[in-house]
């Protein structure tokens, strides 16, 4: 999955958390969102970029 599309999805589910509030909506968006922002993490990891040699 692409970088951007994780920070979209983590940019909505922060965005739906400012306005829900409903317990166990906001609990299922939480964990969407510590989920999303662990396979980016985990992509930025596996595609850090080495800087060039000149």
């Amino acid at each position: 999955m692409p970088e951007f599309v994780m920070q979209a999805n983590i940019a909505h589910y922060k965005e739906l958390l400012g306005s829900e509030t409903d317990r166990d909506k906001i609990a299922a968006l939480r964990k969407l969102l510590a989920e999303e922002e662990a396979k980016l993490a985990e992509w930025r990891a596996k595609n850090r970029r080495t800087p060039e040699k000149k």
